[in-house]
C-alpha cells in the first residue's frame, strides 16, 4: 500500500514539473489591421491619392460623354416635330450608340480602377505579410491573426502589431523611395 502511494505521489510531482516546464513559455499572440497599414502608411496613402486621382480623371471625362448625351437628347426633343422620319430615326441611333458607348466606357473605367486597386494593394499586402512574418518570427509569435479577415471580434490593443507594421513598413518605402531617386535624377542629367 506505502508503495502505491509513494508512486502516486512521485507520478503527480512528474505532472507538476511537466506543467511547470509547459507553462513557462507564453503563447504570444498577435493582430494586424490591414486595412489601418493602408490608410495610414505612407505607401497607402499614396496608393489612394493615386487612385483617387485616376478616379477623377475618369469621371471628368464621363461628365464630358454624359453633357453630349443630354445635348443630344435635347436637340433630338426639341426638333423631333419638324425633322423628317428618316432623319429623326438617324439621331435616334445616334443617341442610342452614345448611350451605349457611355455605359461600355463607364463600366471599363471601374474595372480599371477596380484592376489598379487591387494592384496596389496586393503590392502592399506582399510587403507588409513579409514585415509581419520577420516581426512573428522575431518576437517569437505563435500567431498573428489579421483583424478583420482572421474573425476576430475582440482583441486588447496590448497584442495589436498594426503599429510596429505600419512603423516598419514606412521605414521599408522611405528607403525604397530614397533609392528611386539618385536613379530618376541621373535620368535628367
Amino acid at each position: 500500500m506505502k508503495m502505491r502511494n509513494v508512486v502516486s505521489v512521485f507520478t503527480l510531482f512528474l505532472f507538476s514539473l511537466c506543467g511547470i516546464a509547459f507553462g513557462a513559455e507564453v503563447a504570444k499572440i498577435g493582430i494586424i489591421d490591414f486595412q489601418r497599414v493602408i490608410d495610414t502608411s505612407n505607401a497607402g496613402k499614396r496608393s489612394s491619392v493615386e487612385i483617387k486621382s485616376q478616379g477623377m480623371k475618369m469621371e471628368q471625362v464621363l461628365k464630358e460623354k454624359e453633357a453630349e448625351v443630354e445635348e443630344l437628347k435635347k436637340t433630338l426633343e426639341q426638333k423631333a416635330l419638324v425633322m423628317s422620319q428618316e432623319a429623326r430615326e438617324e439621331k435616334e441611333r445616334r443617341l442610342r450608340i452614345k448611350m451605349n458607348d457611355l455605359r461600355s466606357l463607364r463600366k471599363r473605367y471601374l474595372d480599371i480602377l477596380k484592376e489598379l486597386n487591387l494592384k496596389l494593394s496586393s503590392r502592399i499586402k506582399k510587403d507588409v505579410f513579409q514585415i509581419v512574418e520577420d516581426i512573428g518570427k522575431q518576437g517569437g509569435y505563435l500567431l498573428i491573426l489579421e483583424h478583420r479577415l482572421g474573425g476576430v471580434v475582440y482583441a486588447p490593443n496590448a497584442i495589436d502589431i498594426s503599429d510596429k507594421v505600419i512603423e516598419e513598413y514606412n521605414a521599408l518605402d522611405a528607403k525604397r523611395e530614397k533609392e528611386k531617386k539618385p536613379t530618376s535624377e541621373s535620368k535628367k542629367e
